[in-house]
């Protein structure tokens, strides 16, 4: 008889398919980081060819925001009933035809439409391929699986928010929509292709999918997301601004500073999945320290230009090993309905992105200058890690994490063993 540890391993003859299935699912988070985030690169050439400021076209960012914080609930709830593998496609289909309708948009009234559109499926689509892609590998790793589905999006700000921020300012803003929707329909095609078919849970229904919104530690993990993460948006929404106008970077530098932000993403991607699968909410604790560290001193070198640039490779590797943690922390808490719960990561995610975004304009309209927005964002960063503080004492305080990890899981096993 296989031994528990064999049974919890994906054999070799799967191993394939699931690396096709996870890579496939990324790819959609490719195109999410690159429409997300290439607007930030390019705020000034939007704020231009829409005639508004740069501190208004920041609410492009934050309509978006806005469309991630409605859409991944009410999607996740309303697709519950559907395969994991048909939802995904719907909401990726969904997310193409809305960033394709932003190349037509005529004005600034419009195109908040459609970016409010084409947020709708970001979070409900990451909270699906997370729980497909958690379900492929051994629980023991189930961390870095999320992990492997958020790289597309840290890879994008790698490849794919560069070349579309120069393609941008080359030949106009809009060509970033047109980008977006075909590798939006490429997704669509690896997804049909490689992500394995299996049903709904025979239980699936939108009311056991909002069993999630009556746990306090869901609430305070999204709470750890919106203020936590928002001061990392409170900088990285007006990191061209600050290039340019603090650091005295040239505008063709910019591919070259986002490019530094993406690979910090990745790095931190990788390290926060593998601190995520060895304690949940130590990977948290960690993670929020490092971003109030990294932002003050963001604030305190933003006006050498050298210096500045090295740092935004850091605030990349801070505020993405964040989230892996969070997606496991939101998973586990809510066992029963962890579509919606993985979803609502990414609404409070992005919640976090119009917050910040909203503050950090305000304190540069209040003409505060370009570098207040860092001691903003650490502030916000501080709130977040008391947040989690008060999640962690409620842990230990009930004498039965919520969070069932690795010592919950080998815990188990010694039980069987014993049996």
């Amino acid at each position: 008889m296989p031994s528990a540890s064999a049974q919890s391993r994906p054999s070799t003859a799967r191993a394939v398919p699931v690396t096709a299935a996870i890579i496939a699912l990324a790819a959609g988070g490719f195109g999410i980081g690159t429409t997300e985030f290439a607007i930030m690169g390019l705020l000034q050439n939007v704020a231009e060819g829409l005639q508004v400021s740069i501190p208004q076209s920041g609410q492009l960012i934050s309509a978006y925001a806005l469309g991630v914080v409605v859409g991944a609930p009410v999607l996740a709830a309303l697709g519950a009933r559907l395969p994991h593998k048909y939802l995904a496609l719907g909401l990726m289909a969904l997310f193409t035809v809305g960033n394709l309708s932003s190349v037509f948009a005529p004005g600034f009234s419009s195109m908040l439409v459609t970016r409010f559109i084409s947020g709708l499926p970001h979070g409900a689509y990451f909270g699906v391929a997370a729980v497909i892609a958690a379900s492929l590998v051994a629980p023991v790793k189930r961390a870095r699986a999320v992990a492997a589905v958020m790289l597309g999006l840290a890879v994008a700000n790698v490849i794919g928010v560069p070349l579309v921020t120069w393609l941008g300012q080359q030949y106009g803003w809009r060509l970033m929509f047109v980008a977006v929707g075909i590798i939006g329909a490429i997704t669509l095609v690896l997804i049909q292709r490689f992500v394995p078919f299996s049903p709904a849970h025979a239980e699936a229904s939108m009311r056991r999918e909002l069993r999630a919104l009556k746990r306090i530690q869901v609430w305070l993990a999204l709470l750890i997301g919106v203020v936590g993460f928002g001061g990392f948006f409170a900088v990285y929404s007006y990191i061209s601004p600050t290039m340019t106008d603090v650091a005295g970077l040239p505008e063709a530098a910019l591919p070259i500073v986002v490019g530094l932000y993406g690979l910090g993403m990745v790095a931190g991607n990788i390290i926060g999945g593998r601190l995520a699968d060895r304690s949940v909410m130590g990977s948290i604790y960690i993670v929020m320290t490092a971003i109030i560290g990294v932002l003050v001193l963001f604030w305190a070198v933003a006006d050498v230009a050298v210096l500045a640039v090295a740092v935004v490779f850091l605030v990349g590797v801070a505020g993405s090993s964040l989230i892996p943690g969070l997606q496991t922390r939101l998973m586990d808490a809510s066992p029963d309905a962890q579509t919606l719960a993985a979803s609502l990561n990414h609404s409070a995610l992005n919640m976090a992105n119009a917050l910040g975004a909203f503050l950090g304009g305000a304190v540069i309209s209040a003409g505060w200058g370009y570098r207040a927005p860092a001691l903003v964002g650490a502030g916000l960063a501080v709130l977040g890690l008391g947040v989690a503080l008060v999640s962690g004492l409620l842990d230990r305080r009930s004498h039965a994490p919520a969070v069932p990890g690795k010592e919950a899981e080998v815990s188990n096993r010694k039980k069987t063993m014993k049996a």
